[in-house]
């Protein structure tokens, strides 16, 4: 029989250990005729990028052994970390920031210099003569970092040349398939890549320097997210224009609208190399799009543009890669963790090539189950959200009580949060704490509008739908109203700090590497998000006294709620300094808090003992600010 235990004390097998040996990150999916290549983020080798192959014979191998580490800091986020040509991949190593070449049956070489510059999102030409590469240079020690294309010999024998310039964000250089053109994204200050891009397209010269460019599409106010030569020397692209990320192709005189449909077929440009869609053969093209249900896949005729939903079982998709037989991608559902699947496009079956983790059957039973909400806010508009009750076979509580709720805030904030099975979360919800995952106000996934409902309103808006959400669950006799706690990193750090300082509506937070003071995050953080807070709050120093304003550590007086504080010592986006600081003034006013500071680690944790120390650290700090104290991590 089950035992009667007060929620958050319930004893759990998803320990934390275990919770974290789910949580492998793959991406970055390539295909290359029957060759499947994907990299592996390994916490348990301190985060270490892998990158991977699996030939048809279904037998995966690691292409890059130790030290190196494939992965770029182009923006800091990084993406775009490899490429292929034919059987040869050039990937950018982590540690001295050059790209190296990888031949079959050689060692991998370096074929850009030692220096200040970093490389992402390359691009091959047809015959392996020329590779157009994203150049960030960092070799100015007393002014900010340029960014540029560059023509790069794959053979490293020649310098680097910059060849498209002038711009304060370059993305997605693609040589046409005749290699006689390259296209291009780029934006400026302040815009961010989701606000307005620019497509641009050039003839390419015989040294093969981009001329006589021209726009294709974007604005200031029109994104455009991933461009992509079709086989039929059509140039394809994603572009919110009408109010939705939707697909569009070029002709060389025309552009003509794919799919127009209230759904979106493009993501927040956070990371490069991110693929919606991609081509099936000559004559299909395979995208996914995002519906507030999640994501579906479909196959488009490119003749007639008729459109067919292929049936799959994965609420979340990313990294779409195609050939004329099957469709790869990464997917992943409320009960399965993220997975890279094949789906034969002849019989829709689908196989799974690799996977994040492994849900053992003993944990099964105590998986929860989201559902999906639409709180109303006060104008009647709905709050997206995802709502996981308590789940655990073994117990049960006393009559009458209700669970403690923790409101998981997503960073960004122009980012969401997805229904897929997360053991992080299951952590939680199988020891007797609900989990609230809200998609405020600002956050993608819903349209435009909807992405746009924070302009100016950072620190305002996302605080009261999360106040609003958990507000619902207390009316509704599903959350206790004195152990409503609110967590959240980096962007969704700030919103904790905000919504503890402004707001009564929660009784702890726990803030992982974020912001207290809007105004050194101004002037300090680097050069991608370094006028990102001109939409979401007002340009600086104009609307200074609003930043002053919106910081939690000018109101720290307000702020009277138990917080704990997670952060790692390199971080360059939000530095340290951010959580010291407010951590430093709550101590001061006898405020219970600590802080944990990670050594090694940047902006969000890689390692797999960073991972379980922070979960483990929530859960006592938690367990003695709000109930009798945890039964067993």
């Amino acid at each position: 029989m089950p035992e009667v235990v007060p929620f958050g004390s319930w004893r759990s097998p998803i320990s934390a250990a275990r919770a974290v040996a789910g949580s492998v990150r793959i991406g970055e999916v390539a295909v290359s005729g029957n060759d499947v290549y994907w990299v592996e983020g390994r916490p348990a080798e301190k985060g270490r990028g892998v990158l991977v192959r699996r030939r048809a014979d279904g037998v995966p191998e690691d292409l890059t052994p130790e030290p190196f580490n494939v992965r770029t800091r182009v923006h800091e986020y990084g993406g775009g970390a490899y490429w292929l040509a034919g059987e040869t991949f050039f990937f950018s190593n982590d540690d001295d920031c050059r790209i190296y070449r990888l031949d079959p049956g050689s060692d991998a070489r370096p074929i850009t210099p030692e220096g200040a510059s970093r490389w992402a999102d390359g691009s091959v030409g047809a015959d392996g003569s020329r590779m157009y590469v994203v150049r960030e240079d960092h070799s100015a020690a007393d002014a900010e970092e340029t960014n540029s294309i560059a023509l790069v010999d794959p053979q490293g024998e020649s310098e680097p040349q910059n060849v498209v310039s002038g711009a304060d964000f370059h993305a997605d250089p693609r040589v046409s398939p005749d290699g006689r053109q390259l296209c291009w994204l780029q934006w400026n200050h302040p815009n961010m890549p989701w606000d307005g891009t620019e497509l641009f397209v050039a003839t390419l010269s015989e040294d093969g320097l981009p001329q006589d460019a021209v726009r294709v599409a974007g604005a200031v106010d029109e994104s455009v997210f991933q461009p992509q030569w079709g086989p039929d020397g059509r140039l394809y692209f994603v572009s919110d224009r009408s109010g939705w990320w939707n697909l569009y192709r070029w002709d060389g005189t025309t552009v003509e609208p794919i799919r127009a449909v209230d759904a979106e077929f493009g993501q927040p440009q956070w990371v490069f190399r991110q693929s919606t869609y991609d081509f099936a053969g000559d004559d299909r093209l395979i995208c996914s799009y995002l519906k507030p249900d999640g994501w579906r896949l479909a196959s488009i005729d490119l003749t007639t543009l008729a459109f067919t939903e292929l049936a799959i079982e994965y609420t979340e998709i990313s990294d779409v890669r195609a050939t004329a037989d099957a469709v790869y991608f990464v997917g992943a559902s409320p009960s399965e963790l993220p997975a890279i699947i094949r789906l034969d496009l002849a019989t829709h079956a689908t196989t799974v090539v690799a996977t994040s983790g492994t849900v053992e059957d003993d944990l099964r039973p105590y998986v929860s189950v989201p559902e999906t909400l639409e709180v109303p806010r006060g104008d009647g508009t709905p709050i997206h959200a995802y709502f996981y009750p308590p789940t655990n076979p073994n117990f049960e509580v006393p009559e009458g009580s209700t669970p403690p709720v923790i409101v998981q805030v997503h960073g960004g904030p122009t980012a969401r949060r997805s229904n897929t099975l997360d053991l992080r979360v299951q952590y939680w919800t199988s020891r007797g704490f609900g989990w609230l995952d809200v998609n405020y106000a600002g956050s993608t996934g819903y349209g435009t509008a909807y992405r746009r409902m924070l302009d100016d309103k950072w620190g305002v808006a996302d605080v009261s739908d999360c106040a609003t959400a958990i507000a619902y669950l207390v009316e509704q006799g599903r959350a206790d109203a004195a152990k409503t706690i609110i967590r959240g990193g980096s962007a969704g750090g700030f919103t904790v700090l905000a919504a503890l300082s402004f707001h009564d509506a929660f009784a702890a937070g726990s803030c992982h590497y974020g912001i207290s003071d809007l105004e050194i995050m101004a002037k300090e953080t680097h050069k991608f998000e370094s006028r990102y807070l001109d939409r979401l709050i007002g340009p600086y120093p104009e609307a200074k006294d609003i930043y002053v304003e919106r910081s939690p550590i000018y109101s720290v007086d307000k702020l009277t709620s138990p917080v704990l504080f997670l952060h790692g010592t390199e971080d360059k986006v939000v530095p340290p300094n951010q959580a010291e600081m407010m951590f430093q003034a709550l101590r001061e006013r006898d405020v219970p808090t600590a802080l944990v500071l990670f050594e090694g680690e940047q902006h969000g944790f890689r390692k797999a003992e960073t991972a379980q120390r922070a979960l483990e650290s929530e859960l006592l700090f938690f367990g003695t600010v709000l109930l009798d104290g945890p039964v067993g991590f």
